[in-house]
Parts: structure tokens; sequence; C-alpha cells
């Protein structure tokens, strides 16, 4: 009798082989099963899907409760809820075994004209909350129709949960010092979306970070909010401005800051050198109307409403709606 035998008796009652056998299948089960996942999710136009176990965020807690300690969230009082589910899926999504991390292209073929105002390429075309829900509504169906009933939730920037995170445990990228999920094939001109649920898969391993000792991003902001250490101050970013802050009034110690961005900002992105690689999105519905391509500087300055509704019909602009879009005009003409 070997060592081995000795000390795993149910080796020599057949036991161990069955439960070896078994394990090998199941092993095999859950990578077909995650192949077919990935499959599926690239057939539907995501760029790169990882999957990582459902389990508490160990590492980001402290980052989180720290940054929220600082104020780094200024008037964005939802990111204060849910702390602990921002931490722990199984608090979303009952009994989850896997999150599904997956990455949507939005870099477009044509930008807006050099001399006008800006809006960030993410908003070029339709809301992307309705496009990418869908194209997840979709994955979660054919999981159920290929493999069988599950348990699951789906997420794209609309819930607490901490998608770069997730992407990045995925091994779609690293956080880089802007905070964006960098991947190194493609950069990080994607939207992030999840899906958590009950069923075990083949798990993906992070990758190391490529930042190294560039500081492009750091030393391009105009408002100083990309911090040391990976932490951006989100109450100093020009998006917060723009987009989150609902004051009539925008603050005086940002005045001339903004370059001309009336929504978003894409500096720190458009900065870095992964983003040489970035390659041109093929989805219809984020191809933006010529119009906004187009647009003057005078064209922006006296836009109507009836024209921001032709033009921003569908659009994630009219998250600042046509008031707030107007402050952020006048502020920068100031």
């Amino acid at each position: 009798m070997s060592v081995y035998q000795y000390r795993h008796p149910e080796f020599i009652s057949g036991s161990y082989i069955k439960n070896t056998i078994f394990d090998s299948e199941m092993n095999t089960i859950k990578s077909n099963y995650t192949q077919q996942i990935k499959t599926e999710a690239q057939r539907l136009g995501f760029s790169f899907c990882g999957v990582s176990k459902a389990e508490f965020l160990e590492e980001e807690a402290p980052r989180l409760e720290k940054w929220l300690n600082q104020n780094m969230h200024g008037e964005m009082s939802y990111m204060e809820n849910h702390f602990d589910k921002r931490l722990d899926p199984t608090l979303l999504v009952e009994g989850s075994k896997s999150v599904i991390s997956l990455l949507f292209n939005y870099y477009p073929k044509k930008e807006q004209r050099d001399d006008t105002f800006k809006i960030s390429k993410y908003a070029y075309g339709e809301d992307y909350h309705f496009v990418i829900k869908d194209k997840l509504k979709n994955i979660v169906h054919f999981i159920t129709d290929s493999i069988g009933e599950i348990d699951a939730r789906f997420f794209v920037d609309s819930a607490p949960v901490l998608d770069r995170a997730w992407a990045k445990k995925s091994g779609l990228g690293w956080i880089g010092k802007n905070g964006m999920l960098i991947n190194k094939e493609q950069g990080s001109f994607f939207f992030l979306a999840e899906i958590i649920l009950d069923l075990e898969l083949d798990y993906d391993n992070p990758i190391t970070d490529h930042c190294g000792t560039c500081r492009a991003c750091i030393d391009a902001c105009p408002t100083e909010a990309i911090l040391p250490n990976k932490v951006v101050d989100g109450s100093k970013c020009i998006s917060y401005f723009t987009i989150e802050l609902k004051d009539e009034i925008l603050p005086n110690e940002v005045k001339g800051k903004f370059g001309d961005w009336v929504f978003g900002c894409d500096i720190c992105q458009d900065v870095c050198p992964w983003n040489r690689f970035s390659l041109a999105h093929n989805e219809p519905k984020f191809i933006p109307n010529e119009k906004l391509l187009n647009f003057s500087k005078a064209e922006w300055k006296d836009i109507t409403e009836e024209i921001y509704q032709e033009i921003f019909k569908k659009s994630a602009v009219k998250r600042t709606k046509f008031k707030g879009l107007k402050r952020n005009i006048k502020f920068i003409l100031k």
C-alpha cells in the first residue's frame, strides 16, 4: 500500500477515483459554460468578457470608506448608500457564485470639430444604459435557454456595483492613475457592465498594472482632480461640475478651467498613451447626429430647446437637462 493510499483509505474503495472523475467532469462543464457565455457576449458586440468569483471586495473596502469620508464624492450623496452592497455581490444576488464583467467599446469613428464646445464621447449616440442593458438581458436569456434556470441580475452604471474593481478582478485590465479601467489591447474608451449570477464558472486572473511612471493624465487634468495613489477627487472633476452638480451657478474657483467642455470631459483619456490602441466601434446606436459633430460655438450658444431635443433625443446628455447645458455654456463664455 502506498503512503497516499494509507492516508486516504477511500482510494482503495474507489471513491477517490469517482470523486476525481466527477471533479474533472465538473471542471469541463464549467469551462464549456464559460466559453459559451463569452462567445455569446462577443456575438452581441462586447469587446471583452471576463469572470471572477462573487466574493467580498476586501481590497476596495477601506479605499471606498476613506474616499467617502474625505467627501470626494461631493454632492453625489447616492454614493453613500448601500455601502455593503457595493462590496458584496451576494447581497445583490443571494447565493451568487460568479460576476461576469464586460466591456463595450464606444470610441467613435468621427469626433466633433476642433473649434467648438465639447461633450464626452460616450454621450455621442444613444444613452448607453438602455443599449447595453438590452444586450445584457439577451445574455441572461441565452444562459437560461442553453444552460438552465439561474438567479441573476445585470448592471450598467446604475446600481451599487464597483464595476472597475470587478473588471480588474476579471482580468479585463487594470485601474489607471485616472481611475479608469485600462485594457492593454484597446485602451479605456469602454462602457463597463456586470452580470451577477448563482452559476459557478471558470474564473479569470487579474493582470498587472502597466501605467508605470507615466503622469500624462495627472499633468493634463485642469482641475487637479487626479491625486496620487490612483485616487480621483470626484468633487473636482469637470464631469462632476457639468453633469452631477445641480446648482444654478458653478463655483468661481473653477472658472476658466473647463476649456470647451460643456458635458463631461475626456482629457485624461485623450492623453493616455494606451488609447493610441483604441479602435472605432461598430454599434449603429452610438453613431452621433451629424449636427452634433458640426455644431459651431455660435450654434451652441444660441441652441434652443427644440434643437436640443432633436440632437439629444435619446442621449445621455439629457441627464444634465437643457437648463444645465445652457448653464455650462454660459459659464464658459463669461
